[in-house]
């Protein structure tokens, strides 16, 4: 199954040193089929802070450059909780491709977030085919989105 981008924009990308792996990985199965991206960093499995790379894809979502992202560290919650401080962002940590569908059919989420040292490449692989086949549901679901946002 081919990896299905849910839009017109580049898909961003971001990761820190623990996720860098995986990013590259990503990167290929990218290439292989021709998806349009943006590397918002790191290059490199040299240590750096998680934040520095979710907010430059968080404010590439804000802004309206990419429309959806994949971001990777090494438990998926610390790019997580960056990426989440973001206004126009819903990132979802996935663990395994049952909860990357429900996070696309229920909370409309537009980052996947990955745990890169806990999780396969197949794994992965296959989260990032359900995530991005999967469209949102909306109806009550789009009710409690709404919620979300603070005022």
């Amino acid at each position: 199954m081919t990896i299905f981008s849910q839009g017109d924009k580049p898909i961003g990308l971001a990761s820190d040193h623990a996720g860098f792996t995986m990013k590259k990985y990503i990167i290929g199965l990218f290439d292989e089929q021709g998806i349009r991206y943006i590397d918002y960093g790191t290059d490199s499995t040299d240590s750096v802070d998680y934040p520095d790379f979710g907010h430059k894809l968080g404010k590439s979502i804000d802004t309206g450059e990419c429309d959806f992202g994949i971001a990777i560290c090494g438990t998926g919650n610390g790019i997580n909780m960056a990426l989440n401080k973001h206004q126009k962002v819903r990132s979802g940590l996935c663990w395994n491709s049952e909860i990357a569908r429900l996070v696309r059919l229920h909370n409309d989420a537009n980052v996947l977030t990955l745990p890169g040292r806990m999780i396969t490449q197949q794994e992965a692989y296959q989260m990032i085919i359900t995530f991005f086949n999967t469209n949102f549901e909306g109806g009550r679901h789009q009710d409690r989105i709404n919620k979300i946002p603070c005022i």
